[in-house]
């Protein structure tokens, strides 16, 4: 095999809030990761650079010696800076061993077991008529599913009002799209334990496909409860970072659907084995991805590789992306062949993109510095965003 040796590790913090990782071997062949915590861009990247005396002078293609190295070599693990930093570069790596070998990653995983991936588009606005029009306008587009916030700020216990404006968002975009759309309902942690009943009743005349962070990951041990209480599939994982975050919640039968994000779960190596612990407890597998190309592309692989994949989330056109979006990073914009609702399968070697690194360098000289909002309740309380 080619001299895989890191020899290189060059980070870029680019808008609209992503960090892109670029790994270069001895023979040339370089890797593109996608490591960031949104509103954390420094800090992972501090981390990479403590990381970086493991990284220069070690094979890229010992994918598994590496993430074993830097997961159990320190007496500290796991959590969202670690894990972050640690996925982008099995990313990267991966992104490696694929163009040296001249496949794409999925066919290292055991092969595709589909020929396309369904993926989902993103509204946001503020009243229901708004967020009808936007769901109309992502038909267009060719979409054939929608996630969408199902609320705003709420208290720790709200109001029957609060409950009602979040169904009449719902009714809205479910009266603009009619039926034979899917439209996955993110929660986002805003609604603690008990109010999340009474939001799931409001919510389920509508047909969600799925209710995500019904409660923050910290309370997690109230899913099974509310998944008792619903039809509706239960779905979490963003905020848990490895494949002992996500024991807990299969062991205890609480979710339909796990979420874990390759830019935060450990990337591609740790992902796939989340996936296979979720099949055997018969639970499909969403990854989650409002972030840029590389953490989108590292997302299709585990897709087309594992059986459980049900659809794929991604920023094309999100609210976050002010200024700059997925494709303006990528040498082709048509580089992920959107097609009716689907990615066809990536056939490029490596993540199965090519970056545009001409724009990533003048990207990064702008830079960002993006955080998110922090929300106070009318009574000057903290509240979740």
């Amino acid at each position: 095999m080619k001299d895989l040796t890191i020899t290189k590790v060059e980070l870029f913090r680019v808008p609209p809030r992503w960090l892109f990782l670029k790994l270069t071997t001895a023979c040339g062949i370089v890797g593109w990761g996608e490591p960031v915590v949104e509103g954390r861009a420094a800090t992972v990247e501090a981390c990479i650079r403590e990381i970086e005396v493991h990284l220069i002078g070690h094979p890229a293609n010992k994918i598994e010696d590496f993430w074993q190295m830097i997961y159990r070599g320190g007496f500290y693990r796991g959590g969202p800076v670690l894990m972050s930093a640690l996925s982008g570069i099995d990313q990267a790596m991966w992104d490696i061993k694929g163009k040296a070998l001249e496949v794409p990653v999925y066919e290292l995983l055991g092969g595709a077991v589909r020929d396309r991936v369904r993926i989902y588009g993103w509204i946001n606005e503020e009243t229901p008529e708004q967020l009808a029009a936007a769901a109309r306008r992502r038909i267009l587009d060719g979409f054939t599913a929608l996630k969408m916030n199902a609320c705003e700020r709420m208290e720790w216990i709200d109001s029957p009002a609060k409950v009602e404006e979040a169904a009449a968002k719902m009714a809205a975009v479910r009266e603009a799209v009619g039926n034979e759309v899917l439209i996955g309902l993110d929660l986002h942690g805003r609604v603690h334990k008990g109010q999340a009943k009474a939001i799931i009743r409001a919510l389920e005349p509508y047909s969600p496909y799925f209710f995500e962070e019904l409660v923050l990951a910290e309370n997690n041990d109230a899913l099974k409860s509310l998944r008792d209480f619903t039809h509706v599939p239960i779905a979490t994982g963003e905020r848990m970072y490895s494949r002992w975050d996500f024991k807990r919640v299969l062991e205890q039968q609480a979710v339909d659907i796990v979420q874990p994000d390759l830019s935060h779960a450990g990337g591609i190596t740790e992902v796939k084995k989340i996936a296979t612990m979720a099949e055997a407890y018969d639970v499909a597998i969403a990854p989650h991805c409002p972030l840029g190309p590389i953490s989108l592309a590292a997302a299709l692989q585990i897709d087309f590789n594992c059986i459980n994949a049900l659809i794929q989330e991604t920023s094309l056109g999100i609210h976050y992306n002010v200024g700059t979006d997925l494709v303006d990073y990528l040498v082709d914009p048509d580089g992920f062949g959107l097609r009716d609702g689907h990615v066809p399968l990536m056939t490029k070697p490596g993540l199965g993109i090519e970056i545009n690194e001409d724009k990533v360098r003048e990207a990064a000289e702008v830079g960002h510095d993006w955080k998110n909002p922090i929300w106070r309740n009318p009574d000057g309380s903290v509240t979740e965003w």
